[in-house]
């Protein structure tokens, strides 16, 4: 895993971008994106609420690829609840799984849950070190 810090967007579109996601949908089916990179990416490429809606609404709250070099990093149930370390550690599972079985080479991530959702850096980085390798980028800002 190599960490920096800067704009996640500045690596698109050469790379797989992880935006950090939940799994509440609105009353017509699109996915909720709180703030952070996930804003960004539904302002960035309209769609994304109503693709990773039916995807929830079919298999739950996972790791998705939602193409345009986007993939979802769940790390909480709702957009108001706090994020989840169980989540996170099965997000970075998932990942991992999805990377190897789609060949990228490099992929981005913001730290998960440290942003906007409180969590420290020192309590995550453990979850990820088994299963980010040096395809995997976290970035900070």
């Amino acid at each position: 895993m190599v960490e920096t810090t800067g704009d996640i967007w500045e690596y698109a579109p050469f790379v797989v971008i992880a935006i950090t996601t939940n799994g509440s949908l609105t009353r017509d089916g699109r996915a909720i994106f709180g703030q952070g990179v996930a804003k960004q990416a539904v302002l960035r490429y309209p769609g994304l609420a109503e693709k990773l809606g039916r995807l929830l609404a079919k298999d739950g709250n996972h790791v998705f690829d939602l193409e345009h070099g986007i993939v979802t990093f769940p790390v909480e149930e709702t957009p108001w609840s706090l994020p989840d370390l169980s989540i996170i550690a099965r997000s970075a599972e998932e990942l991992r799984l999805l990377t190897d079985r789609s060949g990228w080479e490099r992929v981005v991530v913001p730290r998960p849950g440290c942003g906007g959702g409180g969590l420290a850096w020192r309590d995550v980085k453990p979850l990820l070190l088994p299963w980010f390798d040096e395809r995997f980028v976290v970035i900070s800002q």
